[in-house]
């Protein structure tokens, strides 16, 4: 007998009539297609305002603009399990919302925070005994679940039981198995854009039965671009700032300039100080100094010191870009990476910011070589491929009787008593040139004093002095 429905479900999401999905393609984008709940006006504004059809989201045409692949997989209800990745605000949790009210799949919500093992199971064994229901199951941070919990999905999504929706702020590659993954098509969505988040706040102000029109309250498209500015591509972040104006502002009047300036004197930005925003703020703070642009690198500093990234992360990134990036071109700028990193220790945050811009500077105004960096994959390289070398007689220790008996020092040459230190003799059985100077800053002058005793080594081994 079929299980009666547990108490995880949500209310089934209803499918909107024909009529309402045409007109929520055409002009009257705030026409309501599914009666909102009685409870609706205390929801916050971001929930009341989330889009019921695909029709209605907006930012992401790139997933759900015309012959896109998913409206069209959704139209024929043939879509599989489908995993959703991007920012916090983005539209994840809206578009699995929309696919279930426009396919008329029963709709479960879990939150991967707060489910656990045992709910899974209820939700699989449901899903079982009732496949008419076409249960439709959205993991909202699918991320944190663990390997073997992501794992437990695997064989009802491959029976059919269920489709899947999964929703990560990080990148599914690293925190999505790949058995899971391989069942899903993945999407990606992107940051919303300033003006389709000013539409939607525009919307909002607009409608009655969902938004703010009922405060009464005013606020231009002047406030409205600033809300989206500030709000970093982060729909959700801009909706509740707006909320948050307009009911404090009084019946009748209006969100202005000053109301915002006070509202974001605050204003935190969107960084994950150890996830993807971590990962991508730092790659391209090193690439602009890499690439020799002191002001994206400052920009990319102060976006990572603003949120909340820690100074001795900067610093020990500094003391790598100068050996890597900047290397023998100025080998001023070790010393300087180094002493940001021993002043962020002694001085600490946030004065020590001032070290790190300092040491930021000097490194992306610095020339660039990655000589060291080459030399060292290319003598890695060498070994690996082998054949090992061995240590020429030459110059193997002689310090005991016992090695001197066996030969080893035998013949070296005592390098401060040949002219210019050069003796004309090897250093390796089988010589490599794994070093290559670049004409860069103080290196162009070490790769003519190299080539000189090149030269010179040339020179006395052709006359028969070296060894």
């Amino acid at each position: 007998m079929p299980a009666e429905q547990p108490e995880f479900f949500e209310s089934a999401v209803p499918r909107p009539s024909s009529e309402a999905l045409e007109r929520a393609s055409g002009d009257a984008p705030g026409e309501l297609l599914v009666d909102a709940p009685a409870s609706g006006a205390r929801r916050p504004l971001a929930a009341r305002m989330r889009p019921r059809c695909l029709a209605e989201i907006i930012g992401q045409d790139h997933i759900v603009g015309p012959d896109c692949l998913l409206p069209r997989l959704v139209a024929g209800g043939n879509f599989g399990s489908i995993m959703l990745y991007g920012p916090p605000g983005c539209g994840k949790t809206s578009l699995a919302e929309a696919i279930a009210a426009q396919t008329g799949s029963r709709f479960v919500r879990v939150n991967a925070v707060l489910s656990n093992v045992a709910e899974l199971r209820d939700i699989l064994r449901w899903a079982r005994s009732r496949p008419e229901e076409r249960l439709l199951l959205f993991i909202d941070e699918i991320h944190r679940f663990n390997k073997s919990q992501q794992d437990l999905l695997l064989p009802d999504i491959e029976a059919g039981h269920l489709r899947l929706i999964g929703a990560t702020t990080h990148s599914p590659g690293h925190y999505v198995n790949a058995p899971l993954l391989s069942r899903s098509h993945l999407f990606r969505l992107e940051p919303v854009s300033q003006e389709a988040i000013v539409t939607v706040l525009r919307r909002a102000m607009e409608d009655a039965g969902r938004g703010l029109a009922g405060q009464r309250v005013q606020a231009g498209d002047e406030v409205l671009t600033s809300i989206a500015r500030m709000s970093d591509g982060d729909l959700r972040r801009a909706l509740n700032a707006l909320e948050t104006l307009v009911l404090a502002a009084p019946m009748g009047g209006s969100v202005t300039q000053d109301d915002l300036r006070s509202f974001a004197r605050e204003r935190h930005i969107r960084y994950d100080a150890d996830q993807d925003e971590h990962y991508d703020t730092i790659s391209a703070f090193i690439k602009s100094v890499r690439g020799c642009d002191p002001d994206a690198a400052m920009y990319w500093l102060a976006k990572m010191l603003s949120g909340g990234e820690d100074p001795r992360f900067i610093a020990r990134r500094l003391v790598i870009l100068a050996s890597e990036d900047v290397g023998l071109a100025d080998s001023r700028a070790l010393g300087v990476a180094v002493a940001a990193q021993q002043a962020v220790e002694f001085v600490g945050p946030p004065e020590c910011e001032l070290n790190l811009a300092h040491a930021t500077l000097f490194l992306a105004l610095s020339p660039k070589s990655n000589s060291a960096m080459s030399a060292l994959f290319a003598a890695k390289e060498a070994i690996k491929k082998g054949p090992l070398q061995s240590v020429p007689p030459w110059l193997k220790d002689a310090h005991t009787k016992t090695a001197k008996a066996m030969g080893n020092g035998a013949g070296y040459i005592y390098s401060h008593e040949a002219p210019e230190n050069i003796s004309g003799q090897e250093y390796m059985l089988e010589p490599l040139r794994l070093y290559n100077p670049r004409s860069q800053g103080a290196e162009e002058a070490l790769a003519r004093r190299l080539e000189h005793w090149r030269r010179l080594k040339e020179d006395i081994k052709d006359s028969g002095a070296g060894a």
